[in-house]
């Protein structure tokens, strides 16, 4: 209709976390790879990304690193997070709205540890999602053999994977709906599409890359390392 405003498109990363499982000593998005640290490269695959109109990070309320970490960064800072993923994503919502945006804006909310991200993917995931009725996410078909198991490790099923998916990020709803989803789930929400699902809602799911996988374990730097590099 004339005179309606598009909604925007906000990208949203959740960095107030502590790392211990990466073994590096220190939160991980400060981690060196390539020459910068982790949070580096994610911040500069979504600011090419033109129909993002702005990246907002949230951060632990203690963190004293990011401004000597990342000293050109140009995306909004928030010191907002909390014990959960769900907390800290929450917090951005806020401080979002807080800075202008609308219940229909567009939120993508991106692991600031899928570090290997690439602004056509984000692109793939606009396209597709920017005219859906819930919004949805990147994931990637499950290709190894799922094998369920035991207190002692001992395998106990194998798990059909035929309709498996990993999800990925960035994951991308519309702010008043994940906002919704989020308070009514809680910290049981793994992610925010488990959020929308518990609302009986079916995000969509959008194909990536193997490749936007997330730094979690200390061999997964050596990897990012390999695959960021210039000569790689």
């Amino acid at each position: 209709m004339p005179g309606m405003i598009s909604p925007r498109f906000f990208a949203l990363v959740p960095a107030a976390g502590v790392g211990e499982r990466s073994g590096a000593g220190q939160p991980k998005q400060y981690v060196e790879i390539a020459g910068r640290p982790m949070l580096a490269h994610t911040l500069a695959a979504l600011a090419a990304v033109p129909r993002v109109a702005q990246t907002l990070v949230v951060l632990s309320p203690s963190d004293d690193r990011f401004e000597a970490a990342l000293p050109d960064c140009r995306a909004w800072v928030a010191r907002v997070g909390g014990a959960s993923r769900a907390e800290s994503v929450l917090g951005g919502l806020a401080e979002l709205r807080r800075r202008g945006a609308e219940e229909d804006d567009w939120v993508l909310v991106h692991d600031a540890a899928r570090c290997l991200l690439q602004p056509a993917w984000v692109d793939a995931l606009i396209d597709a999602c920017q005219h859906d009725p819930v919004g949805g996410l990147l994931a990637q078909p499950v290709a190894d053999t799922l094998k369920a198991g035991d207190a002692d490790t001992r395998v106990t099923a194998t798990v059909d994977r035929r309709d498996k998916w990993a999800a990925q990020t960035p994951q991308m709803f519309r702010l008043g709906l994940v906002e919704r989803a989020l308070l009514a789930l809680g910290a049981a929400a793994t992610d925010e599409a488990s959020a929308i699902e518990a609302l009986g809602l079916a995000p969509r799911l959008v194909r990536a890359s193997m490749a936007n996988f997330k730094v979690t374990w200390p061999e997964d730097f050596e990897l990012a390392a390999r695959w960021l590099s210039p000569s790689a």
